[in-house]
């Protein structure tokens, strides 16, 4: 017979006063910061010998990079910036493009490892929690992808230590902190808007002296000024980052915009994904056992995480919710989790507590696996090989339907397609042929790996894509078909519209495969396009953004 949930969850937790003593509070926090300087140090040197390409959308912010501006079509410019500078000091080289990753990560890690010991009261639950984020998937890729989300997460977890200390400590200077903290969050992506929002209900819900109310103003203002060179650059670019952030929301209407009944089952599963089954099961349960809780730690914790989980229920009636839209929630609902854990760990009968005990030994051992297997996939490649079927003409790489990191796979190997096809070009018709692809997440992994990292267009407008930041940089071959008039194109997508007068002549496609251990792993069509003479206007459509 399962124990009954206690109306108190303060009285079902272990006296902190064991794991708390004064001569030990300068040990574990020595020890946590250790730990975490060996976790970044070990990322480094994987890093070094570390076998995946850049991930597309890697490639595609460190093209952005190249030409550094006040904010980019679909995020903010946080990412670009941090790029840019690590490529300034070390080249620009994949290992320099990731140093972002380790170093946001590390930042995150002391943040996490700091809030722990302050809402779970416990210098070993602190460490045990601080050691779970390290092998974490979501957190773990983190560590060594420089996305938006390690800079975004970083910001919001030193957001959550500001507030905390702003309110339980009274540190009124702890509201700046977390303000400027906002404001760096809102320049990487703009769910941080978000934050000053669920601060406010939080401090309302639990009833707090109204004071308070005036620091969360005092860091929303703050924050705000995140938002001024975004809001400059939409500005001048007639909005249009505006209305992409729309209609990823759903809040615009499109070909791809409409209702989806089974949309929250689809996130929910996807959310199920992302954290690796057990840990969104045990969040999900600590989710709803401290549901608002009169303990004010874990009250905090519930206010940071779960209405963040929950606002995009309603979007995902209208839009597919990518699985780390709401990943911020789960840096403070990880936390909830590990009181969930010693709450049942400890207080919980003798057999529920062994089947909670198994359970989690199973979690942190499939959370293991899946961190190294992710950063050395040609452990799995087997398996993955054995189950999907061989390629074919429609399904170049069918292992890309298993493997996640199968996109950060054989960029370099089309590079090296592209630059022999382009110099057998440069022998035939005495002039380098330009570089093309259908979509916007390629350009980026051909200019970074392609020799002398030249530019790259996408004309995915032309071919019923959405916009993307290529149509924004001038003169491109859509927008500005004479300055290409002429000249050939080496183009990789999957199509060209058949019958289309856009070029004298077209010669492929010519297939590209990338192989390891024998198991095709990234597969592509390249076409040879001579005499651009630019795509025909076609009957008016709504944009997609």
């Amino acid at each position: 017979m399962l124990p009954m949930i206690p109306t108190d969850y303060s009285d079902s937790r272990p006296s902190p006063a064991a794991d708390i003593r004064p001569n030990h509070r300068g040990l574990a926090v020595a020890g946590g910061l250790v730990a975490i300087l060996g976790f970044a140090l070990l990322n480094l040197a994987y890093l070094s010998v570390s076998p995946l390409d850049l991930a597309p959308d890697e490639a595609h912010y460190w093209d952005w990079s190249r030409r550094l501006d006040w904010s980019y079509y679909s995020k903010g410019p946080m990412v670009a910036w941090l790029i840019r500078a690590s490529c300034s000091l070390l080249g620009d080289t994949a290992f320099a493009v990731r140093i972002p990753a380790v170093l946001c990560n590390a930042l995150m890690l002391v943040a996490v490892f700091l809030l722990a010991r302050r809402t779970l009261e416990s210098d070993r639950l602190a460490l045990a929690a601080l050691g779970l984020g390290m092998v974490l998937p979501p957190l773990s890729a983190g560590a060594v992808l420089t996305t938006i989300d390690a800079p975004f997460l970083c910001c919001w977890s030193w957001a959550l230590l500001g507030v905390h200390r702003a309110v339980f400590d009274n540190d009124r200077r702890a509201w700046i902190a977390a303000g400027i903290a906002v404001a760096l969050g809102t320049l990487t992506k703009y769910t941080m808007l978000a934050f000053p929002a669920m601060a406010a209900v939080w401090l309302v819900a639990s009833r707090f002296e109204p004071g308070h109310r005036r620091g969360v103003a005092r860091m929303a203002a703050i924050g705000s000024l995140g938002l001024v060179p975004i809001l400059i650059w939409n500005w001048q670019q007639d909005w249009i980052g505006v209305r992409h952030l729309f209609g990823q929301a759903g809040l615009a209407t499109g070909p791809k915009i409409g209702f989806k009944p089974v949309g929250p089952l689809d996130y929910l599963a996807g959310q199920f994904a992302f954290l690796g089954g057990y840990w969104f099961c045990a969040y999900a349960l600590a989710a709803w056992t401290f549901r608002p809780s009169r303990d004010r730690q874990l009250a905090f914790l519930w206010w940071f995480s779960v209405p963040l989980v929950l606002v995009f229920v309603p979007f995902s009636l209208r839009v597919k919710i990518q699985p780390n839209w709401p990943a911020a929630a789960y840096l403070a609902g990880f936390l909830l989790a590990v009181a969930w854990l010693r709450r049942d760990w400890f207080t919980a009968s003798s057999r529920y507590r062994s089947l909670v005990r198994a359970l989690f030994a199973l979690g942190l051992g499939a959370s293991v696996s899946l961190s190294i297997a992710a950063r050395f996939p040609q452990l799995l490649l087997p398996v993955f090989a054995s189950i999907v079927p061989e390629p074919t003409d429609d399904r170049l790489a069918p292992v890309r339907n298993l493997d996640p990191t199968a996109r950060l796979r054989g960029w370099r190997h089309l590079a090296a397609e592209v630059d022999a096809l382009r110099d057998r070009i440069a022998r035939e018709d005495g002039q380098s042929a330009e570089l093309a692809t259908m979509t916007w997440s390629v350009p980026g992994e051909l200019a970074f790996y392609c020799r002398g990292n030249p530019t790259v267009y996408s004309f995915g407008i032309a071919l019923n894509d959405r916009y993307s930041q290529y149509d924004l940089r001038r003169p491109n071959p859509i927008a500005d078909a004479q300055a290409f008039a002429g000249r050939t194109f080496v183009y990789v997508g999957e199509k060209l519209p058949e019958g289309t007068d856009a070029f004298d002549s077209l010669a492929g496609p010519f297939r590209v495969e990338y192989r390891e251990n024998g198991v095709v792993v990234g597969g592509w069509k390249l076409w040879v396009a001579r005499g651009y003479r630019g795509f025909p206007e076609r009957e008016p459509k709504r944009p997609q953004y």
